[in-house]
């Protein structure tokens, strides 16, 4: 059904002006309001349907689903960002960030400039609602009416998008950070207006490393410079969370020097993992076996993949060219992750390149035998590691940028543990004598 088949049918129901219902229902749908909640708006707005005044009844943060075709929320704006996004054709600029009330939060995004301030109580009168990577998200457009309130709204959450790095999340927005410039290079890419230059790179602080885009370089972001950013937003890159600076960022020089360092952040795996992803981390654990797919493996020569038996998924029958990889699992006691260590990584640990490789495979008829001589020298040993953690709905991946065997056996460490413990005892005995 075209919009002016659903204008016509709209009208007849409501008993309005087919051209008036028209023009509200398409400058709906160009914000991206699905037809059907598009549809509902406007019979609330002509008297259909509606609750008092047209006005939908007013909801909780909590109870707001996906499926609403409108709300009435009050709540209290944490963040704020602005951006802008290439939308059928044209920049739009967009505000967004996210509300709270008592009990829960949101996030939102505004299609006009409400003038909306971190730590503002508002009511949003009239609010669509959107499924945003699985969760709901209210749209605020021309049929939102914004109701600004002088009594304050207490809400057990942080108000002004102030953040560490180990925080972020990808869908953060109006995100504040002090941060070290730990690495940054300058690049032409084939953006949506042309060749444009960007900066890319990477972001330190004391809790985490992130890579970062700068899409309209900003001249603070230098290497080794300490920097304040305000007004970034988070995207998911190659598993972690990407720092993202626009126009409408503010990039100045700290105040402080950001105490930064080069070394990747340890933790256990199953902290890793429960964070949904690290950019660069470091984990010391045991490496109890090595799946298949790894030692001597054949890769399509058009896009890189792995193929089985000459057959790539992608591009059928290929002459694959040989490559070297280990997919590790490892295991710290705590959970499991595989550990994915490319070319120059796994001819380290097998003491031979790819041709060595080729040749033992062949003096063996066998190819498995590159991977059985990798397992023998790693599997029962532990390993510092360090990488790019991912995780998604087929487990984690840790894709390796370091892997070196611990410089100290369990057992030292254990018994400095034991050490450490008779010592307190010693001490608590000592001081409960008379």
């Amino acid at each position: 059904m075209s919009l002016d088949d659903h204008a016509e049918e709209l009208a007849s129901a409501l008993g309005a002006d087919t051209q008036e219902v028209r023009e509200d229902l398409e400058n709906l749908v160009q914000y991206s309001v699905p037809i059907e909640e598009a549809k509902s708006s406007l019979r609330r707005k002509y008297g259909d349907g509606s609750s008092r005044a047209g006005e939908p009844e007013p909801a909780a943060i909590g109870e707001i689903a996906p499926t609403d075709s409108a709300v009435t929320v009050t709540g209290r704006v944490l963040t704020v960002g602005k951006r802008s996004i290439r939308y059928q054709g044209q920049d739009q600029v967009i505000f967004e960030g996210e509300l709270a009330d008592e009990e829960d939060t949101i996030s939102y995004t505004a299609w006009e400039d409400f003038d909306l301030a971190p730590g503002e109580a508002i009511t949003a009168i009239g609010a669509g609602v959107r499924e945003w990577e699985g969760k709901p998200e209210l749209n605020l457009g021309s049929d939102t009416t914004i109701e600004k309130s002088e009594q304050s709204l207490e809400v057990p959450y942080e108000i002004g998008g102030e953040s560490e790095l180990v925080d972020l999340e990808p869908g953060d927005r109006g995100v504040n950070v002090e941060v070290a410039v730990s690495e940054v290079e300058s690049k032409v890419i084939d953006g949506r207006d042309g060749e444009t230059e960007i900066l890319s790179g990477v972001l330190a602080d004391e809790s985490a490393r992130l890579p970062f885009t700068d899409w309209d370089p900003h001249d603070a972001i230098e290497a080794d410079a300490s920097i304040r950013i305000e007004n970034a937003y988070i995207r998911e890159f190659r598993g972690a969370p990407s720092v993202n600076i626009t126009e409408f960022s503010v990039v100045e020089e700290s105040t402080e020097e950001i105490a930064a360092d080069a070394s990747a952040p340890r933790h256990t795996i199953a902290d890793a993992i429960a964070s949904g992803g690290m950019f660069d981390v470091a984990v010391r654990a045991n490496v109890v076996g090595v799946r298949d797919g790894s030692g001597l493996i054949q890769r399509c020569p058009e896009c890189g993949r792995t193929i089985q038996k000459g057959q790539c998924r992608s591009h059928g029958s290929v002459d694959g060219v040989d490559d070297l990889r280990i997919k590790a699992i490892l295991d710290d006691g705590t959970d499991a992750v595989t550990a994915i260590l490319g070319t120059d990584l796994t001819a380290e640990i097998y003491g031979g390149d790819i041709a060595e490789a080729r040749e033992q495979a062949r003096e063996a008829m066998d190819q498995t035998v590159v991977a059985e001589s990798i397992a023998e020298e790693i599997v029962g040993r532990e390993f510092e590691v360090r990488g790019t953690l991912s995780v998604d709905e087929y487990g984690a991946n840790l894709n390796a940028t370091a892997f070196a065997a611990s410089a100290d056996e369990p057992g030292d460490r254990a018994r400095a543990l034991l050490d450490r413990v008779e010592e307190s005892e010693r001490a608590a005995v000592m001081e409960g004598s008379p």
